[in-house]
């Protein structure tokens, strides 16, 4: 059983601070101690390397979300902890946060941070995946702020582009791979493309930046430290709360697209950065992951359509043998409409296997 996940209506600026004294020493003000990671396709690689950097002495909290399937067999904790000299776990639900940890977020399960604990949700998918990179970023900005460092490595589409600008926004410092290194570099470009990045270095540099930024003293006045009211409604959703009650109608106005999860209407966001989209019952897309989305709704819809055609011909077949032996003059209508239905089904297909836009109503004909 889950951890009940608090749900914040304001966060004041106060509460950065209140969280500062919570975990700095003697009184200091803390570091940037508070690393949140981000990878997908490519990623386990990449975050090997920089784990097996940081050194056993290492003082701050590292968060990671890879993009898994729902039933992957959750292991990343030791894939990571072969390499790391930290400790790795797989998050649970309301586990205290520990310096010197690195926590994992578990298949099927957003990775939240609260204040001082972390929390495990099945919140709304985001960007297809869940657990998302965005739900990650997006709470430890708004509980930790300056305290934030935020990296985007390896992945395709562009997870987490939303949640580095959240970091951004509230006074956090954001890193991206070097897109030239990265075996799958979109998210990593898509990070560059829409938010201001303090740090673009080859993996090789991530560890060494991380180990100076953790005793830097985290900066109170960069950024505006009032956590905005969409960061906390998409956060709260993320939580789990209802969207329509956690307010998600006043993120943006109806589109005119239907939501690929629910079918329900998409709302276009308003500023969303990149540009976004979020259903009443919180799923969340941003515009390439939509795309793409709908992409294999089409190809769906494609081999859908040739299954049906190839039934038809099959039938029609069947008709016409049964035809000729009960009227064996018959003057084959059945096989000449089989023939043009296959010939169809045949376009389709070839519309299916090909990268280029087609007008499939042009090709199967009325």
């Amino acid at each position: 059983m889950f951890v009940q996940c608090g749900t914040d209506r304001a966060v004041p600026r106060q509460r950065f601070l209140r969280e500062w004294d919570v975990r700095a020493e003697g009184g200091a003000v803390p570091g940037k101690d508070t690393i949140v990671i981000g990878a997908s396709a490519g990623g386990i690689a990449a975050i090997r390397t920089i784990l097996a950097a940081l050194p056993k002495s290492f003082p701050g909290s590292v968060f990671v979300v890879v993009h898994t399937a729902p039933d992957a067999p959750g292991v990343l904790d030791v894939v990571f902890g072969s390499a790391a000299h930290l400790p790795v776990v797989i998050a649970r639900n309301g586990e205290r946060i520990a310096p010197g940890n690195i926590y994992v977020a578990q298949p099927d399960h957003h990775l939240i941070i609260e204040p001082g604990r972390v929390c495990l949700t099945r919140g709304p998918k985001e960007n297809r995946f869940r657990p998302a990179v965005d739900p990650l970023f997006r709470s430890a900005a708004q509980t930790y702020g300056p305290r934030v460092v935020g990296i985007i490595l390896s992945g395709g589409l562009d997870d987490g582009t939303s949640g580095l600008w959240a970091v951004k926004q509230l006074g956090g410092t954001t890193v991206v791979q070097d897109p030239h290194e990265a075996a799958a570099p979109s998210m990593p470009l898509s990070a560059l493309n829409h938010v201001r990045v303090d740090h673009v270095l080859p993996l090789a540099e991530i560890a060494p930046l991380l180990s100076r930024l953790v005793v830097t003293p985290a900066d109170a006045l960069e950024g505006d430290l009032t956590v905005p009211e969409e960061l906390n409604i998409e956060v709260n959703i993320a939580k789990e709360e209802k969207a329509k009650e956690a307010g998600v109608l006043s993120l943006g106005d109806p589109s005119t697209y239907a939501c690929p999860e629910c079918h329900g209407v998409l709302l276009e966001m308003k500023d969303g950065v990149p540009p976004r989209f979020r259903c009443h019952t919180g799923h969340a897309y941003t515009l390439e992951s939509l795309l793409s989305e709908m992409d294999e709704a089409i190809e769906d819809s494609l081999w859908n359509a040739i299954r049906a055609l190839e039934e038809r011909v099959m039938l029609m077949r069947q008709a016409a043998v049964h035809l000729r032996a009960a009227h064996p003059e018959t003057n084959g209508d059945l096989d000449r409409r089989a023939d043009e239905t296959q010939r169809r089904a045949d376009l389709v297909r070839q519309a299916a296997l090909s990268a280029e836009d087609t007008n499939v109503a042009e090709l199967i004909g009325g």
